[in-house]
């Protein structure tokens, strides 16, 4: 099964964790969260991060979740990944993403996971009411 570590601002990877497994189930093994708090220096950001991975192990495959392209969160965690082999790191999640990446990270390579995680997350980004327009609801 594929490790997944969300980094994020605030609490929000908690939250989002929490409605992911809502709709998709408890993921009991293979899954950390680390919130970063501005109070923290970039090295306790990366000793965290560190630990996670640690942890969790890479063995069968590493996705850093963080929040926002260029935040620290993905900062930290690319420098981290740079050292990991089969490990990937996706930013901007949204609960599609983790709900796609709970549902199928048992059953899918890192590469084609990581594809359909991104995948979800583009196709779950729309104004809806201009759909509606289109099929004259």
């Amino acid at each position: 099964m594929i490790k997944i570590i969300v980094v994020t601002h605030g609490d929000f990877g908690a939250y989002l964790i929490e409605a992911a497994e809502g709709i998709a189930g408890a993921q009991k093994e293979g899954l950390k969260n680390v919130s970063i708090s501005p109070k923290m220096s970039l090295e306790i950001i990366n000793e965290v991060i560190s630990k996670a991975v640690e942890e969790l192990g890479t063995q069968e495959g590493l996705i850093f979740m963080t929040d926002m392209p260029g935040g620290t969160p993905m900062n930290v965690s690319l420098s981290i990944a740079a050292k990991i082999e089969n490990s990937a790191v996706i930013c901007g999640i949204n609960i599609s993403m983790m709900i796609s990446a709970f549902m199928n990270r048992k059953n899918m390579d890192l590469e084609k996971l990581v594809e359909k995680i991104v995948n979800d997350g583009k196709r779950s980004i729309c104004e809806v009411k201009s759909l509606l327009k289109k099929q004259n609801i």
